[in-house]
């Protein structure tokens, strides 16, 4: 039974479960880096693996941080030797892994972890909540969301001892319809119609998360698993 850390964002949640200061860290599927950039703030030594060449392209041209280094390649091929990292993290990123390639994925974070002292952590938003309806018509991920818990049940039985698992509760927050469209546009890692957003069944889903300031929030259910490396 998963342990509920209540209402905390990412970086919260990691805060209680993995303190990372001086550690060297991959950060796979990294997006635009916030979270790298986060970890590289608290200290440790971040590799950011970003498989999208258009966003792999915009971290490259952003300015340096210290302790954060970009790579773009995918989550099979991580650049590093065997045993020579800290921590491997997955925030939101094993769902984008293509099916076939997520129990290699997670085989190449098993290769390279630290024995005894390193370990996985991967966080991977439930299909619970109000915010996952509300993205379901022109984003289903129903079967990808099972497919890479799946593929992590696997990891315990054949890769790890058995994690600690926790959920801890996100809530997207949008000033207004409009927000929520822009968000979507600028994800260049999924190929979203934006005709099959804007429709009513959408806005419907997104009404319902009025609040009385005006503002549109929702919950996101996120499932934390936290291997050890035997």
């Amino acid at each position: 039974m998963r342990k509920d850390l209540g209402d905390l964002n990412d970086l919260q949640t990691i805060d209680q479960l993995v303190p990372v200061e001086g550690l060297n860290l991959i950060d796979v599927g990294c997006g635009a880096g916030g979270n790298s950039r986060e970890l590289a703030a608290r200290g440790a030594t971040v590799l950011g693996i970003e498989p999208d060449p258009i966003q792999a392209e915009k971290n490259r041209l952003v300015p340096e941080v210290t302790g954060l280094r970009f790579v773009e390649t995918g989550a099979t091929t991580l650049p590093v030797d065997d045993a020579s990292v800290d921590g491997v993290f997955f925030f939101r990123s094993l769902h984008h892994v293509p099916i076939n390639d997520m129990d290699a994925a997670l085989a190449e974070a098993a290769r390279v972890l630290k024995p005894g002292t390193g370990f996985l952590y991967v966080v991977e938003p439930a299909t619970t909540g109000s915010h996952f309806p509300v993205m379901r018509p022109y984003n289903d991920e129903t079967v990808v969301r099972g497919e890479a818990q799946a593929a992590l049940a696997r990891a315990a039985a054949g890769l790890f001892p058995a994690p600690e698992t926790f959920v801890h509760t996100v809530h997207p927050r949008y000033a207004d319809f409009d927000s929520l469209v822009s968000r979507v546009s600028g994800q260049t890692f999924n190929d979203i119609d934006l005709e099959n957003v804007d429709t009513d069944e959408v806005r419907a889903q997104f009404e319902a998360g009025k609040t009385d300031d005006g503002d549109y929030v929702f919950d996101q259910p996120m499932l934390v698993n936290l291997f050890r490396a035997p």
